[in-house]
């Protein structure tokens, strides 16, 4: 196993490696190039202002140097081997190991690292909240529906998360905001942000004080998550119910399950002891998948609920062609998705013993 593991992080390297590699040219060869969009703030300057401002830009940022240069100089900065960065810019001596960075926003002008920062623990919070909304109701309603087979939670759930699994993620969250967000209607969760304009004043723990109920930084916090979570979760708990439905239901036609029925098990030990731990090779299948694409759907859910997250921080990197920004965003993205993947192999040896990679 240990050998396995080791393998497969070595493999990252040249995956991640190759991701970066697409994105860079992508954004390279793009109309306006890197920093276009930043280049074009000089438009209302004067000719001789314009290309001053243009050659400085592209000399402070390397924009002026041929393409493979410019990424070998990003990859130097994000590896933790390479030649030493300079002061003014120039490359040092050799080191087998150096203070990495992530560069420099081209739009914001502020350190990768520190933007990150700022944005990372709000997209791990949404996501620390959705997964367990995912599988406590995926696998619950499934094994439900399994055990009631032809039931009318089964018929009434399979109908339910069929259609939920088919509205789009933009569409969920505009409907929410226009009737649950909305003052002409319910008016119960807000509309943006992660808290309320007031949540500086606030105490962090909700409290009753002077006869009023004060909801504090904590629960304000939550109140302005919910419908974020909402629409990052209902369709994952919908695949997931189905799966885990048809996974037991298949392993309920096994022999070992007509040897407990036979010898008097009762079907509660025969579901959750005997028959679910059997099924969990298809859950650990997906979730691999889940993790990633709730990554890709913070981008939608950021944006609209206006969520200072990296979904959004990614759209703005996009729309300004800031380099830095979007290669450190693939580069973590990525390490995330090939992580999610090496955990699921493991995961796999360790619920079917059959499984090994020796």
């Amino acid at each position: 196993m240990l050998t396995y593991i080791v393998h497969r992080l070595l493999l990252m390297i040249p995956t991640l490696f190759g991701i970066t590699v697409l994105v860079f040219l992508v954004m390279a060869l793009s109309p306006g190039g890197v920093g276009g969009p930043a280049l074009g703030k000089g438009g209302q300057m004067k000719a001789g202002q314009q290309a001053r401002y243009r050659a400085y830009f592209e000399k402070r940022y390397g924009l002026d140097d041929p393409l493979y240069v410019q990424y070998a100089r990003w990859l130097n900065h994000v590896s933790p081997v390479g030649f030493a960065v300079e002061p003014d810019g120039s490359l040092g001596s050799f080191r087998w190991l150096k203070a990495p960075s992530l560069g420099t926003s081209l739009h914001r002008h502020r350190p990768v690292a520190a933007l990150l920062a700022e944005a990372l623990p709000v997209t791990i919070l949404l996501n620390l909240l959705t997964i367990p909304v995912i599988y406590a109701v995926g696998i619950l309603s499934g094994m439900v529906a399994a055990r009631f087979r032809g039931g009318w939670f089964d018929i009434g759930s399979g109908a339910l998360f069929l259609g939920l699994w088919s509205i789009p993620v933009i569409w969920a969250a505009v409907m929410l905001i226009g009737l649950l967000a909305n003052q002409q209607y319910a008016d119960l969760f807000p509309t943006s942000g992660l808290h309320g304009m007031r949540a500086d004043d606030m105490l962090f723990l909700p409290r009753w004080e002077d006869g009023e109920w004060r909801r504090g930084w904590l629960l304000d916090a939550a109140w302005h998550l919910v419908l974020p979570v909402v629409c990052l979760s209902y369709a994952g708990f919908a695949m997931l119910s189905r799966l885990t439905r048809t996974s037991i239901l298949e392993n309920l036609q096994s022999d070992f399950v007509r040897t407990a029925r036979a010898k008097g098990v009762s079907e509660r030990v025969i579901l959750f002891r005997h028959v679910f731990r059997n099924s969990l090779i298809p859950l650990v299948t997906v979730a691999a998948s889940i993790l990633p694409a709730l990554l890709s759907g913070s981008i939608v859910v950021e944006q609209i609920f206006s969520l200072p997250g990296m979904g959004r921080l990614a759209v703005s990197a996009v729309v300004h062609n800031d380099r830095d920004l979007m290669l450190s965003i693939t580069l973590i993205s990525g390490l995330i998705g090939l992580s999610a993947e090496l955990i699921r192999d493991v995961i796999y040896a360790v619920v079917d013993p059959r499984v090994t990679y020796e």
